[in-house]
């Protein structure tokens, strides 16, 4: 798919005390986006719409420029330690993504440009754990593969974290613009992950992304250039086809991916799930969704802070986890499973 260029970009003044910020600020210039300024990437007013919907559509396209200021990382349980801060906000429009909720009435991109402060802090992460491997997701809050050739970041992180006996680097996408990574020195420190789907599930709930053949193609290109692969099979959508579309989708994998690029491959599996407040924002942005929420055909799971959401019943769940089992087992054998969730 096209790279991304947004319609408009705000600038906190202080980013352009920083390289990255000097730099997007002129290849921006360039592409003809129109430049605004912000006192604070947290706070952007003004964008254009008549209707909450209109303004939240122009807020995907908007780019916001600015300092990560709060260097403390969140956890990032089961993928990683921590979470690198690099990004907030995605350019798709994945109508089940948990973003919906946590973004609020912030959903426009948010890039920060003082990497040198935030790699001093994973440094200083590193260092206290040591000897104990630290792993950082970069992918938490974003997906940093889609603005790349806007910021460059993941070539910051994956160079600096080849540099890290200790420090590891995770991202997942469901993008395909790999190529500026390909030939960095990343030392095997770096996993790059690539979150698939069944061709329904992209197609009818993940518009403004990559199809599934590019996203399979930029894996064989990451894998064979050394880095280690996995898959996020997410989220695991039950459908009236979903058993013999999950089945080619794990078959079209095993014939992407040939032996000499299979070093290291782990699976993550996660099964749909919503909570009421997710449900009530994904009605309002996506009101022609095909998205299935009826919590009368859900088991109700309670969640930290006591925020509960809606999963499959213990019969589904079990239904998934044996068809992945035997899926994995042929297709896979020498996979890695991180969790089910």
């Amino acid at each position: 798919m096209e790279p991304f260029i947004p319609d408009r970009a705000y600038f906190e003044p202080e980013a352009l005390d920083y390289p990255l910020g000097r730099k997007l600020y002129a290849k921006l210039r360039a592409l003809g986006v129109e430049i605004l300024t912000t006192t604070s990437h947290n706070r952007v007013t003004g964008l254009p719409g008549n209707n909450p919907l209109q303004k939240y559509r122009n807020a995907k396209r908007t780019l916001v420029v600015g300092l990560r200021k709060t260097l403390k990382f969140d956890s990032s349980k089961p993928s990683a330690e921590y979470a690198i801060p690099i990004a907030t906000g995605c350019i798709g429009h994945c109508h089940y993504c948990y973003l919906q909720t946590t973004l609020g009435t912030r959903p426009y991109i948010r890039v920060y440009v003082n990497l040198p402060d935030i790699l001093a802090q994973a440094k200083r992460y590193i260092d206290q754990r040591a000897p104990e491997i630290t792993r950082f997701e970069a992918a938490c809050t974003s997906d940093p593969l889609s603005l790349e050739h806007l910021t460059g970041s993941l070539k910051e992180l994956i160079e600096f974290m080849a540099t890290q006996e200790y420090g590891r680097l995770r991202f997942v996408t469901k993008y395909d613009q790999i190529d500026s990574l390909l030939l960095l020195q990343h030392n095997d420190h770096t996993r790059i992950r690539f979150s698939v789907n069944t061709e329904y599930v992209i197609r009818y709930f993940e518009p403004s992304t990559a199809r599934l053949h590019e996203r399979i193609s930029a894996a064989r290109k990451a894998a064979f250039a050394g880095y280690p692969l996995g898959f996020i099979i997410a989220p695991i959508y039950l459908y009236d086809d979903w058993k013999s579309d999950y089945k080619k989708l794990v078959q079209n994998l095993a014939e992407a991916m040939p032996p000499e690029t299979r070093r290291d491959l782990t699976f993550e599996l996660i099964q749909h799930r919503f909570t009421k407040p997710a449900k009530r924002v994904i009605e309002q942005r996506y009101p022609k969704t095909k998205l299935d929420l009826d919590e009368n055909k859900r088991k109700y799971k309670w969640g930290r802070y006591g925020i509960g959401k809606y999963v499959y019943t213990d019969e589904q769940q079990q239904e998934i986890k044996d068809l992945f089992r035997e899926l994995l087992d042929r297709h896979f054998p020498e996979a890695k499973i991180e969790y089910f969730t």
